[in-house]
């Protein structure tokens, strides 16, 4: 398997993308801490994974609380003996919908500082670990892009694109001793969207349709991309995105 014997955190583990990468992270052997607000959310993933004869840890975390964090890492590496994966999924808050212009400031930058904090917190509690053992992989998730046309998105897209500037800068200090890091970008994933979402239907024919497969990534496609760039196979990649889009990004 590919990651057999290494230790997993998820943010953001009981979501749908979080899930997803923890569910294909666990089919790969990995020992997975699942780590989020909803205990009842990650739980559920925990027993997936646990009824699939993988082992998955569940610890209720606010991942823009600092000391948390910090704790948190410890713990998985007192438990594990290591922290050798480590990923941020966790929801930042972005409103869309409202134009620019008729946004407020708090609505507006929510999603940007939500994503740098949370982001800085993860990657620096796995990152000091992963230096001092001599290896690891962060993975971030969304990567920036072109503007969205006909979709106001509010600061959703300048959080992607901080969170790139971060993970370029973290590939940088650390790739000497070892640590690797990936961004996923995926062009939107259907499957992770609410059934409640405003226009969902149009939504998801639309991701589909800006492709070049004709489909969207599934949630299925992101956790199998995931485990592989996690893996030692992917040991030569850092500083790096891996497209997960079918087509709707290119590079």
């Amino acid at each position: 398997m590919l990651l057999s014997g290494k230790n997993a955190v998820v943010y953001g583990g009981g979501g749908s993308i979080g899930g997803a990468i923890a569910r294909a992270f666990a089919e790969e052997g990995a020992r997975v801490f699942l780590a989020g607000r909803t205990r009842a959310k990650l739980e559920k993933v925990a027993g997936d994974i646990r009824a699939g004869g993988g082992q998955a840890e569940v610890d209720e975390l606010d991942a823009l609380d600092e000391q948390a964090v910090d704790a948190h890492a410890d713990a998985v590496v007192a438990a594990g003996g290591s922290l050798d994966i480590s990923v941020n999924v966790i929801t930042h808050g972005d409103v869309q919908g409202t134009p620019m212009l008729e946004m407020s400031l708090a609505d507006y930058e929510q999603p940007v500082v939500a994503a740098v904090r949370t982001t800085f917190l993860t990657m620096r509690a796995a990152g000091r670990h992963m230096k001092r053992q001599g290896g690891g992989v962060v993975l971030v998730f969304g990567g920036d892009g072109d503007p969205v046309r006909n979709r106001a998105v509010g600061g959703l897209q300048v959080a992607f694109s901080a969170l790139e500037a971060m993970r370029r800068q973290l590939a940088a200090e650390l790739g000497s001793h070892g640590v690797r890091t990936v961004t996923l970008r995926t062009g939107g994933v259907p499957e992770s969207l609410p059934a409640d979402f405003a226009g969902v239907g149009e939504l998801e024919a639309e991701l589909a349709g800006a492709t070049m497969l004709g489909r969207a990534a599934t949630l299925q496609d992101v956790g199998s991309v995931a485990a592989f760039v996690a893996s030692d196979r992917a040991r030569t990649m850092t500083a790096a995105t891996v497209n997960v889009s079918c087509g709707a990004l290119v590079d």
